[in-house]
């Protein structure tokens, strides 16, 4: 595999979101990418973080030694392989038709896979080794801190608004204006009062991790907003040849062509040649929250 086609899948994989599988008792989280010269993975189980990569050499090799009786291209396996993994990981309930489990080989795991292709059976096995430092920082440490810093940035747009807000209210109250309905009074946002009560009422229930269920249900969206940020600025300095980016920068290297492609795959991994599916647009960068123009015609229907 030549370098940009590492890339290729590096990025590719960078970019994809998470999956929640529950595979006997393994709860584990997990993105592929899958082109035409190779696959990546990444699966974790929250404790540790396990990776492969390959191309069309160990695809072939593997394909003989796991499937005697079929013959066929690499491409057609890395064909097979997508069609396999992408409902699993749209929907672990709904895994297709294949089978899929796993075990650990000392600090390894292995991802097997049992279906059908042309009528014969099909098995592959997943080769995964524990994840360099690099990568899990890539993955999970930078696009958290990322996405905790915009997080933040939400909070602090909020707690703007909602003291213009009250500003606001406060105008109307002073020109003689009543509610019309009393359960509608709230009280001055306080920042500081806010905060306490969160931390000693909220917290617990909010960073309940658990199985990793919760942050891929309702994160992923700002997550894949976040790395995509980073490809492209990482990008954009590796274009203009500044140096001090290459270490900061999630992956870099590709063109904007290739950036393109990447922001365009179905689910967790791109479309192969094959039936043609309907491409799902993934979520754009994360936006600011608008600040919210409430008419004053309609918010003087509260007054009386």
């Amino acid at each position: 595999m030549n370098l940009p086609q590492m890339e290729e899948l590096e990025q590719g994989l960078l970019m994809q979101p998470w999956a929640w599988l529950q595979l006997a008792e393994n709860s584990l989280l997990a993105k592929a990418y899958i082109t035409r010269q190779g696959y990546a993975l990444l699966v974790s189980d929250l404790q540790q973080v396990w990776h492969e990569q390959v191309d069309t050499s160990v695809i072939s090799q593997r394909a003989k030694e796991l499937n005697k009786r079929l013959t066929a291209p690499p491409e057609a396996f890395l064909r097979h392989l997508d069609d396999l993994l992408r409902p699993l990981l749209k929907d672990a309930s709904c895994p297709g038709t294949a089978t899929f489990s796993c075990d650990r080989v000392a600090e390894a795991l292995i991802l097997q896979v049992r279906s059908e292709l042309s009528g014969l059976p099909f098995y592959w096995n997943f080769h995964c080794i524990l994840a360099s430092p690099s990568l899990v920082s890539q993955h999970l440490i930078r696009p958290l801190m990322g996405m905790s810093l915009a997080l933040q940035c939400q909070v602090r747009d909020l707690t703007t608004l909602l003291h213009m807000k009250d500003l606001e209210i406060q105008d109307y109250q002073e020109s003689g204006a009543t509610l019309s309905r009393d359960r509608l009074k709230t009280e001055p946002f306080e920042e500081s009062s806010f905060l306490e009560r969160f931390m000693v009422e909220k917290l617990p229930e909010a960073c309940s991790v658990g199985d990793g269920r919760p942050f891929i249900a309702n994160l992923q969206s700002m997550y894949m907003a976040v790395t995509r940020q980073a490809i492209q600025v990482g990008q954009k300095h590796h274009d203009t040849g500044d140096p001090h980016t290459s270490s900061s920068a999630f992956s870099q290297g590709t063109d904007n062509q290739r950036l393109n492609q990447l922001e365009e795959p179905v689910s967790s991994t791109p479309s192969l040649p094959g039936p043609e599916t309907e491409p799902t647009v993934s979520s754009g960068p994360m936006q600011k929250p608008q600040l919210l123009k409430v008419k004053r015609k309609k918010l003087r229907g509260l007054f009386s």
